[in-house]
């Protein structure tokens, strides 16, 4: 039977260790509070595609007199303002390489799941803002290697500190979902190539998400809701297509003459 000197000791080390893992805790929120911060940031810089081009790129739009020309500097404006927008995210990014790179420093090793639930949702968050720069960029899907490299994780869990497969499909989600906006305000500033160009990428999303196995998870609640914006989506290109405000290259070339 323990005496009441061994029983104080007993208990006196597990107080030392709860007060140890709260300052540990305390530290590693003060460095996710740093990538919430630059999170919405970014989120902030990037609502900058959903407006018309900039006022200072307008002087396309003064020298043009034809159809042609006017969809041209249309076009050439908004590309100038998306890749404004990619470019600041981009500057984003490499700060956060820095954050994480001290995040990882005070995660004792083999104890990354233990703490991940602080900083999941920060990286989801990131991980969509990456995702959503390299399709404005590419029109293409950014791959989780390349997520992994932008935030400054490793993209394997052998390696260390890591970008988590969820984490990363999260991200994919929520971006589908600022598509299906970024789709609707397109056509509202008068790009409606955009939308089909968003349609075809998003299926071609929902059918890879469709040979995943996924359970009755929170991930796979977040995917039911992916179907929602391929049919806002679609409906979006019908309506353009139907009241034929897609402009053919036939008509276009008409107008300009």
């Amino acid at each position: 039977m323990e005496t009441a000197a061994e029983m104080n000791k007993l208990f006196s080390d597990f107080s030392e260790y709860i007060r140890q893992e709260q300052d540990l805790k305390e530290k590693i929120r003060d460095e996710v509070k740093n990538l919430e911060h630059i999170a919405r940031e970014i989120t902030m810089i990037m609502q900058n595609v959903h407006q018309n081009p900039a006022q200072d790129e307008g002087e396309y739009f003064c020298k043009a007199n034809t159809y042609n020309i006017i969809l041209l500097s249309f076009l050439i404006c908004v590309y100038i303002s998306v890749l404004k927008c990619c470019n600041s995210s981009r500057a984003s990014f490499a700060t956060c390489q820095t954050h994480y790179a001290q995040l990882a420093a005070l995660v004792p090793v083999n104890q990354f799941y233990h703490f991940n639930d602080m900083w999941r949702f920060a990286t989801q968050k990131l991980a969509f803002l990456v995702s959503l720069t390299v399709f404005l960029e590419t029109g293409k899907l950014a791959s989780f290697e390349e997520v992994a490299e932008s935030l400054g994780l490793k993209p394997e869990r052998e390696k260390g500190f890591h970008l988590d497969l969820e984490d990363y499909l999260t991200g994919l989600l929520q971006m589908a979902s600022e598509l299906a906006r970024f789709a609707t305000n397109s056509v509202t500033s008068g790009n409606y190539d955009r939308p089909i160009e968003i349609s075809k990428f998003v299926s071609e999303l929902n059918a890879g998400f469709r040979l995943l196995n996924l359970k009755n998870d929170s991930l796979r609640k977040k995917f039911d809701a992916l179907k929602y914006d391929v049919k806002k989506i679609e409906e979006i290109v019908y309506d353009v297509s139907i009241r034929g405000l897609r402009p053919a290259v036939g008509n276009a070339d008409q107008a300009g003459n």
